[in-house]
């Protein structure tokens, strides 16, 4: 069987590639012509030059492809235009998708994000079953997550046998960029987090987020949501975590949300004359006011999605970090070890 991969010189693309290649599928995957391809380097695979707004390049590349996986997308809070966000996740969703169904594709997995899910009110694990409303999402990056979900609904709707997969906040290798889970990791390694903020998040190895994309493929029902996480926890347990892990030495201070909403105006307001992306902007403070707790107990039972615990996940995502440099293998520690 031949997979078509959007997405691939990505965080999640790269690792989905991966894991489709040690199943023995044969892949070809999208790349803009100028795409950095470090992340899939040396791999078997075919590369189709295009874009996701090139509806006749999708086309073409698709062509002899049976299973589709639309990984792709922008995923920045910051530095992007408004337009781009909305091109990429929405527009981009929906050409991708019409090329696979013009090529008759027997299965295609759709990338989502539990951005594009709500949260329980009583900051309980959300399932698939709590729904956002656009209304009150935060930022272009989830508004624009939440309407290419609803690009793939409505093409499910209409016949085509796609899957949608939500992960959580996946951690692990080839996280080129990074993504800002990533920057969390890489700014506790190079010692620049100080502080925190009180909020907690779902932590996932990215390896069985690939691994759950395959298996959507496999398993999956069409038109059903699957929410591809690991474990919740809160940030201060994350930085222990990556204490234990590091030997640095955790931040103790935690700073309340709002006098950081003020300061990460500041810093967006800084990075527009430097051109260096912000520690934190509004959008990300604003969503850390509430814990990000996901349940992916329905993965789990209907797809076999594997659970790697969140520690295992940092170890490997600190190792890889270190591995290619964008952090030091020593650090002497500028705070105090918290006990």
């Amino acid at each position: 069987m031949k997979a078509f991969v959007t997405g691939a010189t990505g965080f999640v693309g790269a690792n989905v590639v991966r894991a489709l290649l040690e199943r023995r599928y044969d892949v070809r995957v999208l790349a803009r012509a100028r795409s950095d391809r470090a992340a899939i380097a040396g791999l078997p695979v075919d590369v189709a030059i295009g874009d996701l707004l090139d509806p006749r390049a999708l086309r073409v590349a698709m062509q002899g492809c049976g299973v589709v996986f639309h990984v792709a997308a922008l995923y920045s809070f910051w530095g992007d235009s408004r337009r781009a966000t909305y091109l990429a996740n929405v527009d981009g969703t929906r050409h991708v998708l019409q090329a696979a169904w013009d090529a008759g594709a027997e299965r295609v997995v759709h990338t989502s994000s539990v951005a594009a899910l709500g949260l329980c009110a009583d900051g309980s694990p959300a399932d698939e079953s709590v729904g956002a409303d656009l209304r009150r999402v935060v930022g272009d990056y989830k508004r624009s997550k939440l309407l290419g979900q609803e690009v793939a609904l409505e093409f499910s709707r209409r016949g085509l046998p796609v899957v949608i997969v939500n992960p959580s906040f996946p951690v692990g290798p080839y996280d080129t960029k990074p993504t800002p889970t990533g920057q969390v990791i890489m700014d506790f390694l190079n010692q620049r987090m100080p502080a925190y903020v009180r909020t907690g998040m779902n932590v996932v190895a990215v390896e069985d987020v690939a691994a759950g994309h395959v298996l959507a493929c496999e398993k999956g029902k069409p038109g059903e949501l699957y929410i591809l996480g690991g474990e919740n926890v809160s940030m201060k347990q994350l930085l222990g975590m990556l204490a234990e892990i590091s030997g640095l030495a955790a931040p103790r201070v935690c700073l309340p949300s709002l006098p950081l909403l003020a300061l990460s105006h500041a810093a967006v307001a800084a990075s527009s004359v430097t051109g260096r992306a912000p520690r934190m902007t509004p959008d990300t403070i604003r969503m850390s006011r509430h814990p990000m707790y996901y349940n992916s107990s329905k993965a789990i039972r209907d797809l076999g999605l594997p659970q790697t615990p969140a520690a295992e996940a940092l170890r490997r995502a600190v190792a890889w970090f270190r591995a290619s440099g964008r952090a030091p293998e020593r650090a002497r520690t500028c705070w105090t070890r918290q006990d």
